[in-house]
């Protein structure tokens, strides 16, 4: 089960976060900033998979911008690897420009995908098509 997605830039400011189980605020902070640290820390050479606490990290690194997900022990790391690079070719298929202006889009695209924490759709015309839907009504 995937226990949180984070969307940070090489500064380790945190972007996006979705939690999938409850964790209060501040502990989210202190558990931002270790993972961040975890995984900025790395070189490229390294892993993407790390072990931490109770559960695994699997990151990816796209240019400026890091995503990491906390997954439980169970869950499978290259189909979460996978998963992070669906979810960014779907953001590049939606998104011709920044998208850190239409966090409310890559939300829904996130929720399109994972839901309480298991993957649930990975077609990337699947994922996008409430948010054609939702432009076409904005034209109007």
């Amino acid at each position: 089960m995937i226990k949180f997605f984070l969307m940070v830039n090489k500064q380790g400011q945190t972007r996006l976060s979705r939690y999938y189980e409850h964790v209060e605020i501040n502990k989210r902070t202190m558990l931002e900033a270790e993972v961040i640290k975890n995984c900025l820390s790395r070189s490229k050479e390294q892993c993407s998979f790390i072990e931490y606490k109770d559960f695994k990290l699997v990151y990816r690194q796209y240019a400026a911008l890091f995503v990491v997900v906390g997954i439980d022990q169970t869950e499978n790391e290259m189909a979460v690897y996978e998963l992070i690079h669906n979810f960014v070719e779907v953001l590049d298929k939606y998104f011709s420009r920044v998208i850190m202006f239409n966090l409310d889009r890559v939300h829904i695209i996130l929720d399109e995908m994972v839901l309480n924490g298991c993957i649930v759709e990975t077609n990337r015309n699947r994922i996008l098509a409430p948010l054609f839907v939702l432009d076409k009504v904005a034209e109007n």
